[in-house]
């Protein structure tokens, strides 16, 4: 039985570079990724929720059959703004923002960011957007430390309009949904995911920090398989 493409769509500050050690331990499956607008280096030149998700949805439209599509962390957000396209069987959450329509990232905090992001509003020409601090400790626990380093190395800026504008549709309500909590998360607490997993059709636990797809990619891989083909 030949598995589905699965397009891997990355959170807030990273970018593609995120997922080749997962994606070796799926070798028999078409993985694509995506590089959001929302993520670079230049904050004058980021996009917002609404370019992420028209980007996931060009890419999607470049597989040509079944597909299933994983965001992580911020990327949950573009993901559920992403339409229904043909050939999307499933739609997986990684510790991910799984919200509902009308609600942006920052609508759980009423507004108020995290004490990691490091926030820079709208200045003159440069757009409001923000990056991390403790990135090994937040993002990163349980990862080796050479790799978290090389990680937190490639971060980059993200804008503050993709976390503030507010979804105008929540894909898994018309696609089969699965939700993997990461129960040693500090970005993102495990009992907030649990929260939003209740939209979820199934839901799958891994003992991990924020980011499994470094500190534990055979067990993710694992998981993602099992998701793929039930």
């Amino acid at each position: 039985m030949s598995l589905p493409a699965l397009l891997l769509v990355h959170g807030a500050w990273h970018d593609s570079s995120a997922w080749p050690l997962l994606a070796s331990y799926l070798p028999d499956v078409d993985v694509r990724t995506v590089r959001l607008p929302s993520t670079g280096e230049d904050p004058r030149l980021l996009g917002d929720l609404y370019a992420d998700a028209a980007h996931i949805e060009a890419v999607l439209g470049t597989i040509g059959g079944p597909a299933v599509l994983l965001g992580h962390s911020y990327g949950g957000a573009p993901v559920s703004q992403t339409p229904a396209v043909p050939g999307l069987v499933r739609v997986i959450y990684l510790a991910a923002m799984m919200q509902e329509v009308g609600d942006a990232v920052l609508t759980p905090t009423g507004g108020v960011h995290p004490w990691y992001w490091d926030v820079h509003e709208t200045d003159g020409d440069r757009p409001g957007h923000f990056g991390v601090r403790d990135p090994l400790e937040v993002l990163y626990n349980g990862v080796d430390p050479q790799l978290a380093k090389a990680a937190a190395g490639s971060l980059r800026s993200q804008s503050l309009a993709s976390v503030t504008q507010p979804l105008t549709r929540a894909l898994w309500h018309d696609v089969p949904s699965s939700y993997i909590v990461c129960e040693q998360d500090r970005a993102i607490p495990a009992e907030f995911q649990r929260s939003m997993a209740q939209h979820a059709d199934r839901v799958r636990l891994i003992d991990s920090g924020h980011s499994p797809f470094l500190s534990h990619p055979e067990e993710l891989a694992r998981l993602i398989r099992e998701e793929m083909t039930i």
